[in-house]
């Protein structure tokens, strides 16, 4: 490999009605270390010449892990008041990919999607059959109890008395409930490693409130999670049953590819593609050329990227966040919200 081969790491950590005045600063700075403790792990692994595909599991395991996401530790309740968790895991040079959903007792649903892309003859496994090969597998198995939090629980009884469904980041601690259905929590990453591949990796809890073993977008290849390195790798955020409905990882995967268009507008006229049906979202994007983009047409979305240079930076509000830049560019401080 080049000295100066490419390398990057962009993530995301759920997109929503994220208000900056109820944004509080301790609230924010947990965010934001905990974005960059994300970009940091999966660094670490490209740095050292490491896979795209073990640096988005680096990077997504450490978000599964804290509690501030709604994935892993700090997934959302459903209906009956258990977590049901979903993930998958693409790459770009084979388009292997593995998927898991409905699952309650696997730590980080991140490494059994990947273990049913390495270990299996299959691409997605559900419920006690993933369960029961991920144990097979030698990954690690909780209680139910571990991913319980209280800040998921007081929002699920918010919930059920509003008859609502909701998606993680509209309803913090201290503000109302919005006043319409949401439906969304997701945390992402993309990665290029030093060999010019690309991976994709997507891991939720779901929607708060969710029930008859829905399953989102994030769990199904080519709606939240799709990696090729003839165009993209992509990982997506929003209100999962439209980005389902538009094939939207692979629809800008394939703008990118067929039509040559650029990432950030094609990623763009996804979402387009996804309001006019009703959703909203966020999508990040990333080529072989280390060009990126991090686009979502909501308040806010928690999002990061890092390069060659070790500089994690982090954004959750749009106009304050250079959204597409080449490999070789930087973000001013002034930038970074």
């Amino acid at each position: 490999m080049a000295d100066n081969s490419p390398i990057r790491l962009v993530i995301h950590g759920g997109a929503g009605t994220i208000v900056r005045n109820k944004l509080t600063a301790e609230r924010e700075q947990a965010y934001r270390q905990a974005l960059t403790q994300s970009l940091i792990a999966g660094h670490a692994v490209l740095a050292a010449g490491g896979s795209s595909m073990d640096a988005v599991i680096a990077s997504i395991v450490v978000m599964e892990d804290l509690p501030l996401f709604n994935a892993g530790k700090g997934a959302v309740f459903n209906h009956t008041g258990h977590n049901e968790l979903e993930a998958s895991i693409m790459e770009g040079a084979t388009r292997m990919a593995g998927a898991v959903a409905g699952i309650t007792t696997i730590r980080n649903p991140i490494r059994a999607a990947h273990a049913v892309m390495t270990k299996s003859a299959h691409v997605m496994l559900i419920g006690q059959g993933a369960e029961t090969f991920a144990a097979e597998q030698g990954l690690e198995i909780v209680d139910p109890s571990y991913f319980y939090t209280q800040h998921r629980w007081d929002q699920l009884q918010k919930a059920i008395a509003r008859e609502s469904i909701l998606r993680d980041h509209d309803t913090d601690p201290g503000t109302p409930l919005p006043d319409v259905n949401e439906k969304r929590g997701t945390v992402g990453a993309v990665a290029l490693d030093c060999y010019g591949n690309l991976a994709a990796g997507t891991s939720t809890g779901g929607l708060t409130n969710k029930r008859y073993g829905r399953v989102g977008d994030s769990s199904i290849i080519g709606a939240g999670t799709y990696a090729d390195n003839r165009s993209a790798a992509v990982s997506a955020t929003g209100t999962g049953e439209m980005f389902i409905r538009t094939a939207a990882a692979f629809n800008t995967a394939a703008q990118v590819r067929l039509q040559h268009i650029p990432i950030a507008e094609a990623a763009d006229n996804t979402l387009t593609e996804i309001a006019a049906i009703g959703g909203d979202g966020g999508l990040i994007v990333l080529d072989t050329s280390g060009n990126y983009a991090m686009r979502f047409n909501t308040s806010g979305m928690y999002h990061g990227t890092i390069g060659n240079d070790g500089i994690a930076w982090t954004g959750i509000f749009s106009e304050t966040l250079a959204q597409i830049t080449d490999s070789s560019a930087a973000f001013p401080p002034s930038q970074q919200t």
